[in-house]
Order: C-alpha cells, then structure tokens, then sequence
C-alpha cells in the first residue's frame, strides 16, 4: 500500500484528506500537537483497515520530523509527503504595524522551515517512490495582498516559492502547491473571530486533491476551486 505522511492531521483539512487516503487504502503516518485528538483521529482512520501511526508533536522539532520519516519507513516508505500544519503568526491577525515579532517567527518556523525540514529528512525515500509526491497547503494569501493576512501570507509565499524550486530541482517528483479556497476550520476561525459567514468543510475540497493524485499533472501551484470546477 502506498503511504502518507500528513502534518497537522487531527482535524480540518488534514483529516478530512487522511479520511480520503485511508478510505482508498493508504497506509498513513500522522502529526498533530494535540495527543488526544490525533489519537482519536487515528482510531477512527484504522477502522478502514489500513495502518495508520499517529506520532503527537511539533513539526518545528527536528526529533519529531525525524520520527515521522522513521515511521513511514516502517511501513513502507513514502510516497507523498503533505505539508499542512500552519501557525497563522498572530491570533486574532493584525495589521503589520502592529504584527508580534515572535508570532512572524512561529509563522515562519512552521510554515516555511519546519515544512522544508520535513522535505529534507522524506527526499531519499521520496526519490525512491514510483510516484513520489509533496503537496504544501497554501492560501490565497499567499498571492493576494489583504489587510491583516501580511505575516501569514508572507510565510505561504515563501512557501509556495519553495516548492517550485523543489519542483524544478527534483523532476521525478510531482511537487505540488495547493490552495484549498476558503474553509470552515479553527485556524480560520481563530485568524478571524469575528466572521460569521458560513464557509465549506474541508472534505467539500479533498476531491482536489484527489484529482491531482489521480491524474499527476506537472508540478506547480493549483486552486482547488478551479480543480473542483474541472472535474
């Protein structure tokens, strides 16, 4: 069975897609900060028949994404690799002037370094896939400049800059970008408090991200809203 590692999988859009894989037969490896909620996540995933491993932790901890490469090794190996745990810098946001120095460095440390840290420590047995992948969960932040969203948008730029060049460095690899549009989550409603419009669930984008698996279009960055659209 192939095999997944996903960061920040207890919850939102990081279960909802482990909920997909595992459906489909996958063998996971997940990370979550919160030990009871993963663990609770993971009982739930096993129940499809598949090996699921929940290792709690911080991606920021070089140990813990050491272990989550180990794990998946146990398994099998890995074959796609998604960066989805994100810190929002600052909660609720706040404009730049007033935008905490240490909450831009957390952004920054979870979203940028810890994710290519993990890339690093996965790439040999990424390399060794048939079909190695790496998705990195972006925003529409990343691209579009909106009050309040500067740090948080700062670090997913650096991001989805980073996996181009991952793209372009690596070409076995299908490295891929996504920005899943808006979404019904605690980080959202944690950036965002006040806001009480009602948005999707995270399951209504995973067929995305499917799709990309499914067809393995070049590597690059996509929309969810546009693949969902497409199908």
């Amino acid at each position: 069975m192939p095999v997944a590692i996903i960061t920040g999988a207890s919850k939102g859009l990081g279960r909802a897609l482990a909920e997909a894989l595992a459906a489909r037969g996958w063998d996971l490896v997940l990370d979550a900060r919160t030990a009871e909620v993963l663990k609770e996540t993971a009982t739930a995933l096993a129940g499809h028949g598949t090996r699921v491993t929940a290792l709690p932790g911080d991606v920021t901890d070089p140990a813990h994404r050491s272990d989550l490469v180990a794990a998946a090794w146990k398994l099998g190996g890995v074959d796609l690799l998604v960066n989805n745990a994100s810190a929002l810098g600052a909660e609720p946001l706040a404009r730049l002037e007033g935008l905490p120095l240490d909450g831009l460095r957390r952004a920054l440390e979870v979203n940028v370094v810890a994710a290519l840290g993990l890339v690093q420590e996965a790439l040999p047995l990424l390399r060794a896939s048939e079909a190695g992948t790496v998705i990195t969960v972006s925003s529409d932040a990343a691209a579009e400049a909106y009050e309040t969203w500067g740090g948080y948008g700062a670090s997913k730029a650096a991001l989805d800059h980073l996996a181009a060049v991952l793209g372009e460095e690596e070409p076995r690899l299908r490295v891929w970008a996504v920005d899943p549009g808006d979404m019904a989550t605690d980080l959202y409603a944690a950036a965002v408090p006040d806001d009480g419009d009602p948005r999707p669930e995270p399951a209504r984008v995973v067929p995305a991200f499917l799709r990309l698996l499914d067809e393995r279009p070049a590597s690059g960055r996509y929309g969810a809203p546009s693949l969902l659209e497409g199908r």
